[in-house]
């Protein structure tokens, strides 16, 4: 008679159907994540799971786009790559292995300029710029645990966009692989970046509606 075994591998596990299987208590990986089949969008930072906010607003999407262009023009004919929501981000610590991966977030807009950590999945890896569009409800998630996990995996700036304060924050990975602030900036005023030279993003136009 065949044995049956009632302790399933991680790689036999069923799918996870509806949000209501899941346990926000406990820790998940990014193979727990790819069981995922609904519809609402979750990430994970440091095994935590967090919901993401609903749907972007239109300013949310509006704004996206504007940034979006000018970094897509300047960037023809380089090696880097820019990427919008939804694209997973795997920040892998020790190993990239789906089990000991344990976070995995969707910012706004990417640059990833070393395309040995593109797949088909995403990117596993720190992108160069993470830019993240702050949403009602979200803006804790978004300053103190984005910010530390972008800090620890290596990303080389973190850009920070307000539409409710129209302010543009940006923080620069300093050679002991610590964020240094910069100025914050508002309609007006324009920002640059020595990782894309011939960027200029005008705030008025990224915040024009």
């Amino acid at each position: 008679m065949k044995n049956i075994n009632p302790y399933p591998s991680e790689d036999e596990l069923p799918p996870i159907k509806t949000l209501n299987e899941v346990d926000f208590s406990a820790l998940y990986s990014y193979a727990d994540y790819m069981r995922f089949e609904f519809e609402e969008r979750l990430e994970i930072i440091k095994g935590q799971l967090f919901k993401m906010s609903p749907a972007p607003s239109r300013i949310h999407q509006g704004i996206s786009g504007n940034i979006f262009g000018p970094i897509y023009n300047a960037l023809k004919g380089k090696n880097c790559r820019v990427y919008t929501a939804p694209f997973d981000v795997r920040l892998a610590k020790k190993s990239v292995d789906d089990k000991e991966v344990f976070t995995v977030v969707q910012p706004d807009l990417v640059v990833v300029c070393d395309q040995t950590k593109l797949d088909k999945r995403g990117c596993i890896g720190a992108p160069d710029i993470v830019v993240e569009i702050l949403s009602p409800g979200n803006n804790k998630k978004e300053l103190i645990n984005k910010y530390e996990v972008y800090e620890e995996a290596g990303v080389k700036e973190y850009w920070i966009v307000s539409p409710a304060h129209k302010t543009f924050f940006r923080y620069i990975l300093d050679e002991n692989g610590k964020f240094q602030p910069t100025k914050m900036l508002t309609e007006g005023e324009e920002v640059t970046t020595s990782l894309i030279p011939s960027l200029k993003l005008v705030l008025e136009e990224v915040f024009q509606d």
